[in-house]
């Protein structure tokens, strides 16, 4: 454990964070992580944060080293896509037992599940991740995958992360260190050139990976990693030799990006792929960065015509959407870069954003929605399911855009709802995947179940519970019933037949 304290005490103290940038020495040491409301949902843990990052690894197999519990409550919580190998879709678990802690047999049981892995489906690379349980009886991952990586002839990686180290974004950057230690920089590539870049932070939900790759192609831009998002492990061994990098989610993955920079000289600038503007930046950007790297300055030009196509193309498929949602009000519930990067793209067609979380957010992307909206009055850093409740049932948003977590707020005030986070069924981002949200978005808005729900029940009606008294003491009680439910006082009731 003295190597994970000195690991997290590196990963707190990050001078590429801007928010860790603006704390004094001593608050820098204490990292980011909130203390936990003992009884409240921690919002995931060390363990859950790194295995979101480095699952959507494709042809690696993911061994979590703890009962079974562990790996059941991890597998697949994200949308990620594959477009080729299934290994990472299969659940590897030592599945300890009480036996196997008592008797000192985690270790041993470890080496074992190692060693039917290599023989039943030969993988590349194996990554063992340390758990609450193993972490606190000792067990020596590391130890063991460097004795089984020597024997069986593939990569072992340990991912020392348990879930008591810390919060889900600490397990996120202690999966990227895992990586800087074992992975990146071990395969020397022959193929290396001058338009090689890496992606990092973008997880290939729904496939957006694939609405943004065929652009960067068409301008002879080869993704040499995208991390995690559809990676395979040689494609990340060999990362160090790309000649750019982009960073899409950077509170996730910004160690990364910087450590890669301080050894291998690749520069790196933090960007966007939702909208229409950010992600013609985000293709000037890679382009840029690329010339200061060696690349031919064609490549600028050559950009902005893929950027006029697109965007002429985009906007065309726009035209009729912005007509039916100019003026809408949305309340977007989120954080990270989706904080602004949505909300500018929203804006773009003309929608009025009432409200955007900054969870999540790093001071950059603050800074950012408080140059979009002009001020920061809109801007909340959480706001408790009741106020979210509040704000939707006064009618003063047309529709919410969050996670799963807050859709049944939206429902229970008869509001429409689309979800934005990682469980969303369709990709948003590039240009596709911009006019897709706003066809979502129309969907949702003006789907005819709103107005049905929104009307009164017909035991609220004002005629349908008025004027008849029940023949029976049965529909006496049904009435009184059905009144009850409504909020109403039962003194003039109305007959079952009426009611129904």
């Amino acid at each position: 454990m003295t190597s994970l304290s000195a690991k997290i005490q590196d990963v707190f103290d990050e001078p590429a964070c801007d928010k860790n940038r603006g704390k004094d020495a001593k608050a820098r040491k204490e990292g980011c992580a909130r203390l936990l409301t003992p009884g409240a949902a921690a919002g995931g843990c060390a363990f859950d944060g790194a295995k979101i990052v480095l699952q959507p690894i494709t042809n690696v197999a993911h061994l979590v080293h703890a009962p079974l519990a562990c790996e059941g409550n991890s597998w697949d919580n994200r949308g990620a896509a594959s477009s080729g190998p299934t290994l990472w879709r299969t659940s590897f678990t030592t599945d300890l037992t009480e036996l196997d802690v008592v008797m000192g047999q985690g270790e041993r049981k470890l080496f074992k599940a190692i060693r039917e892995i290599k023989e039943a489906y030969a993988p590349p690379a194996v990554f063992v991740y340390s758990t609450c349980v193993t972490a606190l009886i000792g067990d020596d991952i590391g130890a063991v995958c460097k004795r089984a990586a020597e024997k069986f002839g593939l990569a072992v990686v340990p991912i020392n992360a348990p879930g008591l180290a810390g919060s889900k974004n600490l397990g996120n950057k202690l999966a990227a260190e895992a990586l800087l230690d074992h992975v990146i920089g071990t395969v020397e590539p022959d193929d290396a050139g001058p338009y090689d870049i890496n992606i990092l932070g973008e997880f290939n939900l729904s496939g957006e990976f694939w609405l943004i790759k065929p652009l960067l192609d068409r301008l002879g831009i080869r993704v040499r990693a995208c991390i995690p998002g559809d990676a395979r492990y040689i494609d990340i061994a060999s990362a160090h030799r790309a000649r750019a990098a982009m960073v899409v989610c950077s509170t996730a993955l910004i160690n990364l990006a910087r450590k890669m920079d301080e050894r291998w000289d690749i520069p790196f600038f933090e960007g966007s792929f939702y909208g229409i503007s950010d992600t013609s930046q985000a293709l000037r950007n890679v382009a840029e960065l690329l010339v200061r790297k060696g690349a031919d300055p064609e490549i600028l030009e050559c950009t902005e015509r893929l950027i006029a196509q697109e965007e002429a193309i985009a906007w065309k498929k726009l035209k009729a959407y912005r007509r039916r949602l100019q003026g809408k009000r949305v309340l977007l519930n989120t954080g990270g870069v989706k904080s602004w990067s949505v909300l500018h793209a929203l804006m773009e067609i003309g929608m009025e954003i009432v409200g955007t979380s900054v969870k999540k957010s790093t001071v950059e992307d603050k800074e950012r929605i408080k140059q979009i909206l002009k001020d920061d009055n809109h801007m909340f850093e959480q706001m408790a399911a009741r106020d979210l409740y509040t704000m939707l049932s006064e009618g003063k948003a047309d529709i919410m855009l969050s996670g799963g977590r807050t859709q049944f707020v939206a429902l229970k005030a008869k509001t429409p709802w689309l979800d934005i986070n990682q469980e969303r069924q369709h990709p948003y981002a590039g240009y596709d995947g911009m006019v897709e949200l706003v066809r979502q978005i129309d969907l949702a808005i003006h789907n005819p179940i709103w107005s049905q729900v929104r009307e009164r029940a017909p035991w609220d009606c004002e005629h349908g519970v008025k004027n008849q008294q029940p023949s029976t003491k049965n529909e006496t009680a049904t009435v009184h019933a059905a009144q009850e439910f409504a909020g109403t006082t039962p003194t003039i009731s109305a007959s079952v037949e009426e009611i129904r």
